[in-house]
């Protein structure tokens, strides 16, 4: 019995899977590469469960593996052009951009340990922050009336510069969750300032 590879590879056998999409993969990035954001569309349904995948085995944590899909999606739509069939694969063009994501976003987390009180750590920063502004000021008024982790995520971003991955390790939180913590923040600041 022959083997699926040596079965796709004989000749006048129709192509597997994978000969499929890395054609399509390949013709998708060169579309990307002309300013077409659909073709964006058809590399995320064929590679995005497979990325995520890999992305969580390196990072072991889901809300970092889905920011490191949705960071090498961003970076293939910038740097479409650059892809050049005849230095490589597509696929391994893709996952060679996944690969830098994930260490950088490994790179960033080794700053935190598993063991550290998250509430302790983040408390210190923010009322130092909040010590800084004057009394009677608006935002210091405002920032007083947001709920503690939410002022400690909008805080640790505008004041520290964390990212939201950062934060999201910092705090013990999915990364959701401290996107939605500080849009919601900032449009509750806005509405407090008028």
């Amino acid at each position: 019995m022959m083997s699926p590879a040596t079965t796709a590879s004989a000749p006048g056998a129709p192509p597997d899977e994978r000969t499929i999409n890395e054609a399509q993969v390949a013709a998708a990035i060169a579309r990307c590469a002309a300013g077409e954001r659909s073709a964006l569309r058809v590399i995320y349904d064929i590679e995005a469960a497979r990325m995520a995948g890999v992305a969580r085995r390196m990072l072991r944590r889901q809300d970092l593996a889905e920011e490191a899909v949705q960071d090498t999606f961003m970076r293939v739509w910038r740097a479409a052009r650059t892809f050049d069939p005849q230095k490589g694969a597509a696929r391994g063009w893709l996952y060679a951009i996944l690969r830098n994501c994930t260490l950088s976003i490994l790179r960033d987390e080794g700053r935190f340990t598993d063991d550290e009180d998250i509430a302790e750590e983040a408390a210190p920063l923010t009322e130092s922050a909040l010590a800084r502004l004057p009394e009677t000021s608006a935002l210091r008024r405002c920032l007083e009336q947001l709920d503690g982790q939410r002022r400690a995520a909008v805080v640790l971003a505008y004041v520290h510069g964390l990212s939201h991955a950062e934060l999201a390790g910092k705090l013990g939180v999915p990364l959701g969750t401290v996107k939605s913590w500080v849009r919601r923040s900032l449009i509750s600041l806005q509405e407090c300032m008028g």
